[in-house]
């Protein structure tokens, strides 16, 4: 690899890894605020989001730069296309953080309703499951990465359960359909929070093997 390439995909990297933590301290922000409904913290959450989309166009802008001067090529080649998918990712996974904070300053101005189903065990999994790609990002660890994979199956099973339990509370309080609704939804985010982080893993299989893993097919199938 020339020593140019080399530099640039190594900066990339450190870029990469330094949004991956900072979208994981969201994260872990807004698991903070649905679990104490708090509403400063949320806004919190919400007025800072410019910071990952400025930082997400930034990896974006030096994967094109790196594309365009070197012209990479086999596990170069795919170490960049991984990076742009996981870039993506990760923005992701910050705006579904927002929407859950959103969610949060709603639910902060009601009078709270307990439900039996258990949101703390979602977002752990969820936040697990994040921290658990990045783990196999920063260590380029496959079995890690795909062991990510296995657990989406169970935060998809935590969304069904939610489902059900916010449906028969929605016919226990009518009056409280709007407060439901949104802990439903917080549960939906969570959801994809899990979904993207499945996603990150994927790239990283790819990235180390040049297998791709995604609906059932290769290591996974």
């Amino acid at each position: 690899m020339p020593i140019h390439l080399h530099r640039e995909l190594e900066k990339l990297k450190k870029r990469i890894l330094s949004l991956g933590a900072l979208v994981e301290e969201r994260v872990r922000m807004v698991i903070k605020a649905l679990e104490m409904r708090d509403a400063d913290l949320a806004h919190k959450i919400i007025k800072s989001d410019y910071e990952i989309d400025e930082l997400e166009v930034d990896v974006d802008e030096e994967c094109l730069k790196v594309l365009a001067l070197h012209q990479p090529v086999a596990v170069d080649l795919r170490f960049l296309v991984a990076v742009i998918k996981i870039n993506n990712d990760l923005e992701r996974i910050a705006d579904e953080a927002v929407n859950i904070a959103q969610r949060v300053e709603i639910l902060s101005k009601r009078e709270r309703l307990d439900v039996p189903f258990n949101y703390s065990l979602m977002a752990e999994k969820s936040e697990s499951m994040l921290k658990k790609s990045l783990d196999a990002l920063v260590n380029m660890d496959e079995d890690l990465a795909l062991h990510v994979c296995t657990l989406d199956d169970e935060v998809d099973d935590m969304l069904t359960e939610a489902y059900d339990v916010i449906k028969n509370a929605i016919k226990e309080h009518p009056g409280r359909v709007a407060y439901l609704i949104n802990l439903l939804l917080c549960s939906r985010h969570l959801e994809r929070i899990a979904d993207h982080a499945t996603n990150i893993a994927e790239e990283v299989v790819y990235m180390v093997e040049g297998e791709i893993v995604r609906h059932g097919k290769g290591a996974l199938g």
